[in-house]
């Protein structure tokens, strides 16, 4: 994601630092109020000040990047009587308003669909949405396309 002169990059929280992996839960036990101060908080996770404050403007959990956003999303399914109203329920349910729908022809009893959903109402992370979609029996496959405002 390029927003202004920015460059962002999505990588996986195993190859992050301490100090990075100890930057977010910093940032979590303020959010959620479990702390009052920065102070506590960087002594909770055994962390130095200076390098909470080297991080906190840089590490952002990925549903924190999306949180009111617009994401698309790709979905190889069968072709079934109702499969497409199941996947929109499960959308709503979660929070999510439909923008966009874009479904091909089913061929050989497969479609492919495009969702673009705003997420600023979600209830869950946008990766536990992803996890719920692909354990419905008729899709084959989702994908992130994109995220952005």
């Amino acid at each position: 994601m390029n927003q202004g002169n920015e460059t962002f990059y999505l990588v996986r929280s195993d190859v992050l630092s301490e100090s990075m992996k100890k930057t977010i839960e910093v940032k979590e036990l303020l959010e959620r109020g479990k702390v009052k101060t920065i102070y506590e908080a960087v002594q909770k996770v055994d962390m130095s000040r200076s390098a909470y404050y080297k991080y906190k403007d840089a590490i952002f959990p990925f549903q924190a990047m999306v949180k009111e956003k617009i994401i698309t999303l790709f979905f190889h399914l069968e072709d079934r009587s109702g499969t497409l109203s199941k996947l929109l329920k499960i959308a709503a349910d979660l929070g999510c308003n439909v923008l966009t729908i874009h479904q091909t022809i089913p061929i050989q009893g497969k479609a492919n669909v495009t969702l673009s959903l705003d997420i600023s109402q979600i209830k869950d992370d946008v990766e536990n949405l992803i996890h719920k979609l692909r354990q419905l029996d008729f899709i084959e496959r989702v994908d992130l396309l994109s995220s952005g405002s």
